[in-house]
């Protein structure tokens, strides 16, 4: 009997995808599965907050309004001066405004953000880091950079110069993926939805 992987790649090749890269599929698809898991639990941020003694403060999604506030020119792509208002923390984080605006206010409550007028317009209300927030969000990246710094430390320049390029190249397949949002595998696609039980079927 095929195992589960081998009916993958039947099927994957009865659809035309290049038989070499069908492997290669299925192998980063299982690493970024089990990166996935690990990222939902925050070891990092988790770690940074337990470590920097901030745990009682801050929880993980203040801390990434914290983040959004200060916006890091190479996370965010923000302009140089850009004002931040909650929408715009809301965008950056792909939140919901109403739920950015309530942490906004958690993080404002505990002095570490605070509402000013914007300079480029009078009628609009910004969001800023006050001292305190600034030395939580510069303590916690540099926490996180020591780490991931001396990670990178073990790989050689040619690694970490082959490795960047690709990752982002990879961080966007989505975007690029044929199959996303037009017709190229429309046949395929149709036979998994006639493959699926009907909703009738457990009535």
């Amino acid at each position: 009997m095929a195992s589960r992987d081998d009916q993958m790649r039947d099927f994957l090749f009865r659809a035309g995808v290049e038989p070499r890269a069908v492997d290669s599929a299925l192998e980063i698809d299982a690493v970024m599965q089990q990166w996935r898991r690990r990222w939902h639990k925050r070891e990092l941020g988790a770690s940074a907050l337990r470590h920097l003694q901030l745990a009682d403060r801050l929880d993980l999604a203040q801390l990434d309004v914290l983040m959004a506030i200060w916006a890091p020119s190479r996370e965010f792509r923000c302009k140089e001066g850009q004002e931040t208002m909650v929408s715009t923390v809301a965008e950056r984080l792909g939140i919901d405004p109403s739920r950015a605006s309530r942490l906004v206010s958690d993080l404002i409550a505990k002095g570490l953000a605070r509402r000013a007028v914007s300079q480029q317009d009078a009628r609009r209300t910004i969001v800023e880091l006050t001292e305190d927030g600034k030395m939580i969000v510069r303590a916690v990246r540099r926490y996180k950079f020591l780490l991931m710094g001396d990670f990178l430390s073990g790989w050689s320049q040619e690694e970490r110069d082959t490795f960047l390029p690709l990752l982002d190249r990879f961080s966007k397949w989505t975007e690029e993926a044929p199959g996303m949002g037009s017709e190229h595998f429309a046949e395929e696609i149709a036979a998994l939805v006639a493959s699926l039980p009907s909703a009738t079927d457990k009535g």
